[in-house]
């Protein structure tokens, strides 16, 4: 496995070059992704003789969800990208708020991940331990009455991110939303389903459950208690973006997590794993 970039100090990071072009530039609308369950869009935005690639979100094409009656999804996305960038973790691509051709919505940096980009990540192995590692998840139904053990990589790219989804109560964190780029970074995907006042943690990144947080993890989570505070800089960013019952539930999370200073458990009372897990 590469290995972990350098991390720049959390905190919530100023405009970037790539968030001003992402804004600012013109969206050209390329091709739709056909398997997703809302409107995605992949794009290119260009500006000032720059062009990347990127996918388009807009709200209009977003199916109602019952338990998330506040908001739209694409506030939801913006607002993980700014949890995100506080922990000073940079995992999840640099995403937007803006008008597009259809509206408006989230626009995001498209990561180039290749192929079945979560094959080094999770697998499914024989027999009852994970191996070296590697981190035990659940055992799954694979066919004809045989059972195969769920586990991902003992990576501490996806340590942070799991504690990245306890924080923002992420309720689908399947494989296909991890990737790993090139230059070895990981970015974490899909954060529509995200902030709910209630417990919804879905993930496939159980392995560290009830262990203790890493140093770094601890520092992370002070630095967004921190950022949190009423006035605080995250805290008005989010209050934009997401209710003040939300808010509040952040916050009470981020508590919880320092106060504990372990990775959550399943709660028994949600199913602990997204369906489809890839």
């Amino acid at each position: 496995m590469s290995a972990p970039e350098r991390l720049p100090a959390p905190g919530v990071s100023p405009v970037t070059p790539i968030e001003e072009l992402l804004t600012r530039g013109e969206l050209t609308v390329r091709a739709r992704i056909a398997e997703a369950s809302n409107a995605v869009l992949f794009c290119t935005v260009t500006h000032e003789g720059e062009s990347v690639d990127c996918v388009y979100k807009p709200i209009k094409g977003e199916r109602p969800l019952w338990d998330f009656p506040d908001g739209n999804l694409a506030q939801r996305e913006r607002a993980a990208y700014l949890v995100s960038e506080a922990t000073g973790w940079g995992l999840v691509p640099t995403t937007v708020l803006r008008d597009g051709p259809y509206g408006e919505g989230m626009v995001q940096h498209w990561i180039d991940a290749g192929e079945s980009p979560e094959a080094e990540l999770l697998a499914l192995v024989e027999g009852e331990e994970a191996g070296e590692g590697w981190k035990p998840v659940a055992f799954a139904e694979v066919g004809e009455g045989r059972t195969a053990l769920l586990v991902h990589a003992d990576d501490p790219r996806l340590r942070r991110l799991s504690v990245l989804d306890a924080v923002i109560n992420n309720g689908d964190r399947k494989g296909g939303h991890l990737l790993p780029a090139p230059d070895g970074r990981l970015y974490g995907i899909d954060h529509g389903v995200t902030f709910h006042t209630e417990d919804k943690l879905r993930t496939l990144l159980w392995g560290w459950a009830g262990e203790s947080l890493t140093d770094e993890a601890r520092s992370a989570l002070a630095s967004l208690a921190d950022q949190l505070a009423d006035g605080g800089p995250l805290a008005t960013r989010l209050a934009e973006l997401i209710t003040a019952a939300e808010l509040d539930a952040v916050r009470a999370r981020v508590a919880h997590l320092v106060r504990t200073g372990t990775h959550p458990k399943p709660s028994g009372q949600w199913p602990a794993i997204p369906w489809p897990p890839v």
